[in-house]
């Protein structure tokens, strides 16, 4: 990830990006879900009412801490207020993705994939070695596969379409399809996760 600038921390008159945009309207869609008024969210949220009316305007860019409260105020996931819908497939390279940054620490969190309500995770660490490739046929309807690559390289994805990833790349892919691993180099190892409705 690259630092932000700080004259683009401070520019807060030029036209607010994608991502500040998708949260903006996502506080509103929230708060009109529940119910809640303008005060009523800020109260709950601890955040000051000017805040939240800047944030459902898209001016700004609020800081990690604001989005984390009015997601619990709204009850509910951090990721709803900032991810885009998902498409069918999804590749976020090591240091990509929109961070959301802290505002009083060197940190930054890039939400790779929220998780829809009704869903079933399971974990996975993956040590792979070269040879014939991990083939997997169609799981069920549904579902979708998450990987994280830690070390090495492999082709991942549906079989007609592998990616190749290198460490720290994300790539999520239907697993209702017949879909492959494929280590590339001695010692690849990843993170897996198998989503199922």
């Amino acid at each position: 990830m690259t630092p932000v600038r700080q004259d683009e921390r401070n520019d807060r008159n030029s036209e607010p990006s994608a991502a500040v945009s998708r949260i903006a309207a996502a506080v509103r869609a929230e708060r009109a879900r529940t119910g809640m008024s303008l005060s009523e969210l800020a109260r709950r949220a601890g955040v000051a009412k000017s805040t939240l009316s800047q944030v459902e305007a898209g001016q700004g860019n609020p800081g990690v801490e604001t989005i984390w409260a009015l997601a619990t105020a709204l009850g509910v996931p951090f990721s709803a207020l900032i991810d885009p819908p998902e498409a069918q497939s999804r590749l976020i390279r090591a240091g990509e993705g929109e961070a959301t940054r802290a505002q009083h620490a060197e940190y930054a969190a890039v939400v790779l994939s929220h998780c829809p309500p009704q869903v079933r995770r399971d974990l996975f660490r993956i040590d792979a070695e070269p040879g014939p490739p991990r083939r997997s046929a169609a799981h069920a309807p549904g579902t979708v596969e998450h990987v994280v690559l830690i070390a090495g390289r492999a082709l991942t994805g549906a079989a007609d379409e592998p990616v190749e990833l290198g460490p720290g790349d994300y790539h999520s892919y239907p697993g209702d399809v017949p879909h492959v691993f494929d280590a590339l180099e001695p010692g690849t190892s990843a993170v897996l996760v198998s989503q199922q409705r």
